[in-house]
């Protein structure tokens, strides 16, 4: 796949979206998200306010917050999450997803159907895609 064939493409977000998602409330603490991603594999977990989705938090998070500002591992989500969250509609081209992955200069995002997050796209979706 060319540039051109990934900017004209007619692949949408929900067509390499990842639909299972983590989700943790605002008090879950900095270690019990670095666990939970170590024993998942994954670099992102949503954070949720009463099911509403709020922020997320990424290993980069962990990278430029918790490590970088030496906090306690005992610091809740809710101090150390991106937010707010940044979304994109499931049903978008995966060229819209990596603009506005660029303009925002992140590497996750959440993705949506009725305004409701219904999983996942990240830089790698999009590389994996574009090696195809």
């Amino acid at each position: 796949m060319s540039r051109e064939d990934f900017n004209s493409s007619s692949i949408l977000v929900q067509d390499i979206m990842t639909r299972a998602l983590i989700t943790v409330n605002l008090s879950t603490t900095a270690l019990q998200i670095a666990k939970m991603m170590q024993q998942g594999g994954i670099g992102a977990i949503m954070v949720q306010d009463n099911s509403n989705p709020v922020g997320i938090i990424t290993d980069r998070d962990f990278a430029t917050k918790v490590a970088a500002n030496n906090l306690s591992f005992d610091t809740p989500v809710e101090k150390i999450m991106s937010s707010p969250l940044i979304t994109i509609n499931h049903n978008e081209p995966i060229s819209a997803a990596a603009e506005r992955m660029t303009t925002k200069k992140i590497r996750k995002l959440a993705v949506t159907e009725n305004g409701k997050v219904v999983g996942i796209i990240t830089s790698t979706d999009l590389v994996t895609q574009l090696a195809k």
